[in-house]
């Protein structure tokens, strides 16, 4: 069976960095940026990309609706 992959798109100006999401990710895929929002926070984004499976952890934990989760179908061969 084919491994679902998912994506997500982070409002960075939102985010105020609290890191909730790095530590619910399953697959390790987001870290905080060392570049900082127009408030001062480390935001979250995707640092590995290609592990993301789409699970929604992230966005269902976020307290600021800050990350929206994408998933594709997995393509059978």
């Amino acid at each position: 069976m084919a491994k679902a992959k998912g994506a997500i798109v982070v409002d960075t100006e939102k985010c105020k960095g609290c890191g909730v999401c790095v530590s619910t990710c399953p697959t390790q895929v987001i870290n905080l940026a060392a570049d900082v929002n127009g408030k001062g926070y480390h935001y979250a984004y995707m640092g590995n990309p290609d592990a993301c499976i789409g699970c929604a952890n992230c966005g269902v934990i976020c307290p600021d609706t800050c990350i929206t989760v994408y998933r594709a179908k997995p393509v059978k061969a």
